[in-house]
């Protein structure tokens, strides 16, 4: 029962930061799933990817300007964001755990900053 409840917490929580930023939840997801799921490290960002897609799906159609969305200026970032990807899947595999997290955390802590000034 504990474990529902941390799963329902840790999407519960994704899902609300990346409705309410458009983003974001995946980057929350990783976190919260290792210490509140307690999901091993090897397997927390395949499974925050798993996770992430649908909540992406949802937020995008339930957006108030799914009319006015900005395909034009998007289709370049898609188009490279997968070779990008298909790039992290095969070198993730490779890469610790541990600087696969300290990555992470660098990421956060730096579109923090860039947020705040």
């Amino acid at each position: 029962m504990k474990a529902k409840l941390g799963y329902l917490l840790a999407g519960t929580i994704a899902g609300a930061i990346n409705g309410l930023l458009g983003a974001g939840g995946g980057m929350i997801l990783v976190p919260l799933l290792t210490m509140i799921c307690c999901i091993d490290e090897k397997r927390v960002f395949s499974t925050s990817v798993a996770i992430i897609l649908p909540i992406c799906l949802v937020s995008l159609s339930i957006s108030p300007g799914l009319a006015d969305l900005p395909w034009k200026e998007a289709w370049p970032y898609l188009l490279g964001a997968v070779p990008g990807g298909i790039m992290a899947g095969i070198f993730a595999k490779k890469i610790p755990v541990k600087w696969l997290h300290r990555g992470l955390g660098l990421l956060i802590i730096y579109g923090g900053i860039q947020y705040l000034c």
